[in-house]
């Protein structure tokens, strides 16, 4: 089933005017990039009902959440939709059990077990627990199973890593992607934190001062963010684990017949041949030549081609086709004058095995 949202709302905040005309594609983990201020959760209580200055229509897969002009709107608690906040918001009072039970027996006709749901959640350990004792990372999974099991048609989730640290932030991830394949649920996950959302979402919406900036693939968004100065210019990928090897701890991913990029990994790991691995390197860990490497410490070296050519002051952003991907290098104006590079032009492309960032590589 394809699960669509379709958005033409406004409301009038003191600092900017959210404004949204937008139909997206449910059908995975959407994610919203927007600074602070930018509207981000202001259009998520807009879409949970929770927010009653919200005015226009929206429409939820064949469903009418909202339409002013009709005088329609259901209320929050009816529209099948569960929010998880930057702050866990259990009960206080209840043990992590007595939380899961509270959300079980207000969903009337249930069809996830909650013992499943302790177990998909990875949280058997702490089911005894008064919410007081367990940390933050394990309210927000706690969270995320109370949420589950009130059984909604979408889930929102509203910068859940925010107050978790580095190794929390990984779990929580892989958590989140494991939960949207196995009871196909469909997510919006929102963030200022580029990084959270390439390892994440399957579809990027940006959103500035209350406006939709870019829209579409993850990837696809990320590199035209590179022309924005909103980021830090990258490279996004996708790619198929090829090799494993454990000697010197270095994963390979395949991106053609003849060309790989390889990465390091902590062991031990769960990682296997076929596991498709998200990761991005900084523009300014690229560089160039115009002949072959040879015997060269740097072990990514790729064949490519010149496409794009942007120069802004003392800097020049190229773009280099490789594969049918497009890879992004930010070199100075003075190599880039003493190369003599040109449009078209075939070239290589250096990168550390270090300089391939990974969520992944961390997951044991």
């Amino acid at each position: 089933m394809s699960n669509t949202l379709s958005l033409n709302i406004q409301c009038q905040r003191q600092d900017f005017n959210l404004s949204i005309n937008q139909h997206l594609n449910l059908n995975g983990i959407l994610g919203i990039l927007g600074h602070s201020g930018s509207g981000k959760t202001t259009l998520l209580r807009s879409i949970a009902g929770l927010n009653k200055e919200c005015v226009g229509t929206i429409h939820f897969n064949d469903n009418s959440l909202m339409n002013n002009e009709l005088n329609h709107f259901i209320a929050s608690e009816k529209r099948k939709i569960s929010m998880v906040f930057q702050d866990a918001r259990l009960f206080p009072h209840l043990s992590v059990h007595e939380n899961l039970l509270f959300a079980a027996k207000r969903c009337k006709q249930s069809r996830l077990n909650v013992d499943d749901i302790v177990e998909l959640t990875e949280i058997s350990a702490l089911i005894d627990k008064p919410v007081t004792q367990i940390s933050s990372g394990e309210k927000q999974r706690v969270a995320l199973a109370r949420a589950i099991l009130s059984e909604p048609k979408l889930l929102l989730l509203d910068e859940p890593l925010s107050a978790l640290d580095n190794k929390s932030k990984i779990v929580l991830l892989a958590l989140l992607k494991k939960v949207n394949q196995r009871l196909n649920l469909p997510m919006i996950y929102v963030s200022h934190h580029l990084e959270e959302l390439q390892q994440l979402a399957d579809d990027l919406l940006t959103l500035d001062t209350g406006k939709v900036g870019h829209y579409g693939n993850i990837h696809q968004v990320i590199h035209q963010l590179n022309h924005t100065g909103s980021i830090k210019q990258q490279t996004s990928l996708s790619l198929p684990i090829c090799a494993i090897d454990k000697k010197y701890s270095l994963l390979s991913l395949q991106l053609n017949e003849q060309q790989i990029i390889q990465l390091p990994y902590e062991q031990p790991t769960n990682l296997k041949h076929g596991d498709i691995i998200r990761c991005s390197i900084f523009a300014n860990d690229i560089s160039i030549s115009i002949n072959e490497p040879i015997n060269s410490s740097i072990v990514n070296k790729l064949q490519a081609t010149l496409v794009d050519i942007i120069q802004l002051d003392h800097q020049v952003l190229l773009t280099l086709q490789c594969s049918n991907q497009s890879f992004f290098a930010n070199i100075s104006a003075f190599s880039f004058d003493r190369l003599k590079l040109v449009k078209q032009q075939q070239i290589y492309m250096q990168f550390k095995a270090s300089a391939v960032h990974t969520y992944r590589r961390f997951i044991c």
